[in-house]
Parts: C-alpha cells; structure tokens; sequence
C-alpha cells in the first residue's frame, strides 16, 4: 500500500464515544450571538429601535441619524462579547458567501487610538467589485461595488467578527449578489399576496415567505478526503469502483448515529444554536456517511442566511473533528446523491399559514386560492424554475433514484386533486343560493383542517403539496436557495397580481359576488393548469413521454436549462415584478454558464491528472510485477511454464487493453476540452464542455474502474470507495 495512503488510513481519529456536557439548556443559548429583538431593546434608543422594527416590517428606510445610533449600539454590544473586528456579510454570485474584516479601531488626530464603528460603516461598505463574477455587468477596470445593510436580517458575531448581513450592488445600482434579487422578490409577494389575503381578513397587513430547508451532506474522514485530488478539487469522486456493501440492505437510514458523527453533529448544534440557527432535526440519512440537517421554518430571507452560514460552521466544526463535509450533489457513483429540499409557504402577520386548510368554509376558500394560484404560477413558467436549480453538480443528480427528474410537476395528492376536479365542474357564471351552498358545504367546506397525512410522499416530484406547503425538492445540496426562493416568489407574485385583477373586474364589471368572482377564476385556472399535475412515477419513461404530449420541458443539462432566461417572457415577468431587470438576468445566466464550464473544466483537467500520473503508472508497475513474476517461472519450470502463468498472462493483457483505453479516451478529452476552450461565447462554451468533453468522463471512470479491480490493492494510488464510505 503507498504510504500516502497507509498514513490516511492511519489517522482516522477518535473512534470512542464523544463525551457530550450539556450543562445549559439549547433555549438558553438561542441567539446568544445575534443582535436581535432582545439585543437592541437593551442597547438601543427607543427610537432607534422602532425606525429599525418599522425598516424591518414595511422597508421604510432608516435615516443617517438614526443609523449611527444603531451603529453605537450594535458596537458596544459586539465589544461586550469581544468583538473585534466587524464585516459586511454578502453573497456574490459565485454562490458562496464573502466577507472583508475591518477592526474597531482608529485613530485620533492627536494620535491616540479608539474603538470606531459608525452608521456610514454600518449601512454601506466597498469591496471590489471587478473581482467578481458580473456577468459583464461590470468590467475589469470598474473596481467600484457597494454592500448596503439588509436590516430585516439581524447582525451576528461568528469567532470574534461582528458579521452585518448585507446586499451587493455595482456604482450604477444594479445587483451582484443573489441577497437583492430575492429581497425584491419577497417584496413583491408580500404586496401581492397581502391585497389577496385581505379578500378572506381585512386586518392582514403583511405576508411573509417562509422556508425551511432540509440539508444533507456526506461526512468523510479528513485524512482519507485529503489523499483524493479529485474529492479535493471537486468535491467528487471522478474515479473508483462500487464497494461490496454500499446503500443496498437500507441500513444506514434512520440508523443509529456513530458516535464519533454523534460528537461532531452536537458541536454543530450548539454553534448553530448560539448564532440563531434553529436547527432542530438530525438523522442517517439513505447512503453510507451520509446524514441530514434540517432547522425550524423561518422567514425565507433569514432562512437563506442561515443556511448559508451552516454551511460555514459545517465546514469549520467537521475540521475539528477530524471530517471533511461534502456538499457536492454527486461525490460518489452508484449511490444517493444529496439535496437540499425547500418547503415554502406564505404566512401573514396575524398568525395565518394560507397554505393550510381551515375550519370553516372561508378559512377553505382562503386555502384554496393561494393553493391553486401557487399551482398556476408554476405551470406557467415551470421552465424557469427548472432553471432556478441547475447547476454541473446537480445534473448528476436530478432523474437519479433519490431526487427528482428534470421535468417539472406538481404532486397534490388524491383528495386535494378530487376538490380540483370538482371546483373546475362548478357552473359559470353567477351561483344560485343552492349551488352557493352546495359549493361550500360539499365541496370547499370538506377539506380536512390537516392534510398532511391525508396522501402518501411523492419522492419523484419535483414540487409536492405536503400539508401546509410546497416542497421544492430539485434543489442541490451545495446551492444557494435565493435562487429558487427568488424565481418561486416572483412567480407566485406574478400570478397572484393577475388573479387580483381578474377577480376585482369581475365584481366590478359583472356586478360577481366576492366568493363568485373568486371561484369563477380558480375554476378557470384548475382547468389550464391541469397539465402540470401529475400523481405517478416521474422516473418512468412512459412519464417522459406523457411530459411531452402536455408541452413540459425537459432540460436534462444545465446550459438547456439556463436558455429560458433570456425568453421575452422571462424578461417581462421579472422587469413587470420588479426583481431583475434585463442587463441583471443576462448577468445571470452568462455567470452560471461560465461557472458550469469552469467547473466540468476543472473536473476534466483533475481527472486527466489522475490517469496521467497516478492510474497509468500504478497500473504499469503491477503489470512490471506481473511479468517479472512470469518471467522467474519460465526460468524455473522452461517451457511448461505456459500451464502455471495464464492467470498472470491474461491479467497482463487485460491491463495493457485498459491502460490503452484509459490513455486514448483522456488524449482525446483533453483535445475536446481544448476545442471547447477556444468557443467565443459563455453559451457555447457550457455547450461544448456539456457535449463534447463530459461523455468522455464517464468512458474514461469506466477503463480506471477496472483497473483498479485488477491492481493490487497495496499498488492502487487512491483510497478506495470502502475506505472512505465506511470508516468510522
């Protein structure tokens, strides 16, 4: 065995039983690290803090004066819990998050030196802009990039850093980061679902997104990770056979938590628990050293941060415990990959989720137009939101045995689906007061007040009705959710504005009443968005080819997927809601595209490394061994030495045959990936790195794979799927 590998095999860490002290109840330390309501009512004016409350509810703007004051208290907070340095906390579009520290300090022009930290540094910063992707929204040669303080997130304090969530825009205010969009985004449904809600309760005021994700991730022993470059680089496996054992007998799931696993997850608990993350659930999930997180629901912008922090203090905590954490949709073959499930909802601000059915016929009512309003949304641009959750990692993912395929459909369950069926049979028109009543009593009036164990989970639809929400289960485990929080409520804004206005114009020009305006236009919306439903198998073939009779997209690759963002009716919808404008979208779709080439890029030049320096060697040597081995035969035993060493004869061949194919199929990937390099364009290069250089990467795993079968294990350069999938 190379004794890189003997050492990481070797340094596996503690293996005993963590000793957990929980001598503080979770409650007690919730937030201890965030500047939130307790927080400023201690160390803020009172008018400070009703400017930020009413900033926080309504996006009125907070004044310079009043910014310094929050800047004061929020300073002599963060120095009460040793603080030190403070920074603007934003998300690029590299889908990562970025940060630039400066310290508390200045100095006096008498030369002594203070703690400083003021309303200009707390509402406004300036990184540089070039250096991110822009999508030529801003050239090399403009620096000039502004973070602006997103008060409705609160401040918090990671290690010794006052950590400000903020937005990124460029000089000219268009935006960089994917915090602005999404902050829009709410924005808009908020107004659009408040003038609905308030059909059904004139006291609503505000309406709120809400999110909860559910993140899985592998846990992989940090040595072992470390002697893999292409776990390393990528944050995948491009090599390496099926273990004996992998996820086959299903006894990873919901099995018990090792304790070494056990000892990292309630060190994440109590961070997360410090810094307001509340996480709640945690469990095995399906494949080996794979497991799941998931916290309470909370507002989607805060919900965002927070996942995106957890992916910070994932990283940090695994380290310590002697892990590494991957994120990566598809870091092994021939087993589950992970994702990151979106659960959204709406609630209003008095205490009401409107995807949740009620106990009495309005409270139905109420639940049924943003059920199928929801539904219409996402018939009409399902591409778009298809688009929201590609990415290279998760086209290994989506269509495999534990997510989603690429068309989208929406699951609702047989009972809700028999409501639909028969709202859209109610006549058109004005009702009489027998039909009135037959419709709320019979039809409306039936709908349990708890749906959700009324139906089974549809683990093959890409967007599911479960209860009190809707599941977005396409999204990929390393991804931001704005993105697809950002399409889902643009759209839901989009269709609920258009619903608001076909029902006011009917109570006014067809003299309707209120609940006969409303059931006349769901009646027409169940009846064009019938398509869009679907019960069944999505992972059929005879699905793929229903999908198709119905006109649904099928984008199986990210650069198909990313096309729908330039359509003039993408272009209009978002201009129209007021979340994108045309130069941002396009920003948009040339960054991920970029992004989605870089990173097959990578990936190709990680695995030609791999052949080159360590598969073809390694092979070589053993079939030198091998050959030796029939040579001292022949030597000893002449001419009968044919009888003893066909074993070794027909291994030698076998690994000649694929050495040969290994080496010709990487020559001619890395010519394809030339040639894809030299494409003018973003589109065209995505394309190429899609069409032209990936296939080869499979053929190429498939010649390694089997070499590493014949090789001695002692000769194989690399830690093995066995290694790596099951140490403890």
């Amino acid at each position: 065995m190379p004794k890189a590998r003997f050492e990481a095999l070797g340094n596996t860490g503690n293996t005993g039983i963590t000793e957990i002290e929980e001598t503080v109840k979770r409650s007690e330390l919730f937030a201890k690290l965030v500047f939130n309501d307790e927080k400023m009512l201690r160390f803020l004016t009172d008018e400070a803090y009703s400017k930020v409350k009413s900033a926080i509810f309504s996006g009125s703007k907070i004044d310079r004066k009043i910014a310094d004051q929050v800047a004061e208290g929020m300073k002599a907070w963060a120095l009460s819990m040793g603080a030190t340095h403070y920074t603007h906390w934003f998300q690029p579009l590299t889908g990562a998050t970025a940060e630039k520290h400066d310290a508390f300090f200045d100095l006096l022009p008498d030369g002594r030196a203070m703690e400083k930290f003021g309303g200009g540094q707390l509402v406004q910063q300036e990184p540089d802009a070039s250096s991110f992707p822009s999508g030529g929204l801003r050239n090399t040669f403009e620096a000039r990039g502004y973070t602006a303080w997103d008060p409705t997130s609160p401040a918090f304090i990671y290690k010794t850093t006052l950590c400000i969530p903020t937005i990124f825009v460029s000089y000219t205010g268009e935006a960089l980061d994917n915090k602005a969009p999404l902050l829009r985004a709410l924005n808009a449904v908020d107004e659009a679902a408040t003038g609905v809600a308030q059909y059904f309760d004139k006291n609503v005021r505000k309406v709120n997104a809400t999110l909860g994700w559910e993140q899985e991730y592998f846990l992989v022993d940090k040595a072992l990770a470390q002697s893999r470059p292409d776990i390393l680089i990528t944050g995948r496996t491009l090599l390496g056979t099926a273990p004996a054992k992998g996820q086959q007998l299903d006894d990873h799931y919901f099995g018990v938590i090792p304790p070494r696993v056990l000892g990292f997850m309630s060190d994440l608990e109590k961070q997360c628990t410090q810094l307001g993350i509340p996480v709640k659930t945690r469990h095995n999930e399906v494949a080996p050293n794979q497991y799941e997180l998931a916290p309470v629901f909370e507002e989607a912008n805060l919900s965002v941060d927070h996942n995106l922090l957890l992916m910070d203090v994932m990283d940090e905590v695994a380290s310590k415990h002697g892990f590494s954490v991957l994120f990566h949709e598809k870091p092994f073959a021939g087993i589950n990959g992970s994702g990151k499930h979106n659960n959204w909802s709406l609630a209003t601000d008095t205490g009401v989720n409107l995807l949740s059915p009620g106990k009495t016929p309005m409270k139905n009512l109420q639940f049924l137009t943003f059920f199928v309003n929801t539904i219409k949304a996402v018939d009409t641009y399902e591409e778009l939101l298809r688009s929201s959750i590609a990415s290279a990692g998760n086209d290994h993912r989506l269509g495999a045995n534990e997510a989603p395929p690429a068309i989208i459909s929406i699951f609702i369950g047989q009972q809700l689906a028999n409501v639909l069926d028969e709202l859209e049979g109610v006549s058109k028109g004005k009702l009489s007061p027998e039909e009135k009543t037959e419709l709320k009593l019979n039809v409306v009036g039936k709908i349990p007040e708890i749906l959700v164990d009324n139906t089974d989970r549809n683990r093959t639809s890409p967007f599911a009705f479960t209860g009190n929400k809707f599941e977005i289960r396409g999204v990929g485990s390393g991804m931001n959710c704005a993105k697809p929080m950002t399409v889902l409520n643009t759209i839901v804004a989009k269709q609920l504005n258009d619903f608001k206005k076909e029902v006011d114009a009917l109570i006014e020009k067809k003299k309707l009443k209120k609940d006969e305006a409303v059931f006349n236009v769901l009646r027409e919306y169940i009846k064009t968005s019938r398509r869009i439903r679907f019960d069944g198998d999505g992972y059929s073939n005879e699905w793929a080819e229903e999908a198709r009779r119905r006109k649904l997209s099928n984008n199986q690759n990210t650069p198909e997927a990313l096309q729908i963002l330039m359509a003039k009716d993408t272009i209009d919808l978002f201009e129209e809601i007021e979340v994108l404008s045309e130069a941002e979208l396009k920003a948009r779709q040339e960054v991920e595209l970029e992004a989605y080439a870089l990173h097959i890029q990578i990936e190709g030049r990680i695995l030609g490394e791999m052949v080159y320096n360590h598969i073809i060697p390694a092979a070589i040597a053993y079939q030198n061994v091998l050959l030796e081995n029939v040579n001292g035969l022949k030597e000893v035993y002449g001419a009968a030495h044919k009888n003893i060493t066909e074993a070794q004869l027909n291994i030698i061949e076998k690994i000649g045959g694929h050495i040969n194919t290994a080496k010709k199929l990487t020559d001619a990937m890395v010519e394809a990936r030339k040639s894809a390099n030299g494409m003018a364009t973003a589109s065209r290069k995505a394309q190429a790195y899609c069409t032209k250089v990936k296939p080869y990467f499979e053929d190429i795993r498939v010649a390694c794979d089997k070499l590493e079968k014949l090789v001695a294990d002692e000769k194989w350069p690399f830690t093995k799927y066995r290694e790596l999938l099951f140490s403890k």
